[in-house]
């Protein structure tokens, strides 16, 4: 239900963020407790507004009622990804070169399924890291294909 549910969402979502001249970086529809939460986190250089997520939410919210697309009672958010913005497609990691960011794997590569580094190079398979390893910074590879979830990651250094 939720692959469709985001899928729909997406096709009536993009008009409006086009007109808007907003990105979509992610659509969410997830169960917590007893309530279903249909999130779209929407972006632009420089950041989004309050009012730029109300205008999406109110003419988002038009046209889902009119498609009907979800069986159950839902909350629609509309909100910016902020500061640990997700990154999902190829050209989220081109745009995000020399950036912080954290990767989750799907199997454990050198023994870990998870790093958090300087994003050095990215090709259409191949993830360059650049992460320091006790007092080194060492470069290694990751599989795009193995990642199951990447965002920025905030840096105090």
């Amino acid at each position: 239900m939720s692959a469709k549910v985001t899928e729909t969402t997406e096709k009536l979502v993009q008009p409006i963020l086009q007109e808007m001249n907003l990105e979509l970086v992610d659509i969410e529809f997830e169960k917590e407790g007893k309530n279903w939460f249909l999130r779209v986190f929407v972006d632009k250089e420089g950041g989004v507004d309050i009012e730029e997520c109300g205008q999406v939410s109110e003419q988002l919210s038009e046209k889902l009622d009119a498609e009907d697309p979800v069986a159950t009672p839902y909350f629609l958010e509309v909100s910016s990804p902020g500061a640990e913005r997700p990154l999902k497609k190829p050209q989220d990691f081109q745009a995000n070169l020399n950036n912080n960011i954290h990767v989750k794997l799907y199997e454990p590569i050198n023994g870990e399924k998870e790093y958090e580094g300087v994003l050095k190079d990215f090709d259409d398979d191949t993830i360059t890291l650049e992460v320091k390893v006790k007092t080194r910074k060492q470069e290694i590879q990751l599989p795009y294909d193995k990642v199951a979830k990447a965002r920025l990651a905030v840096s105090f250094n």
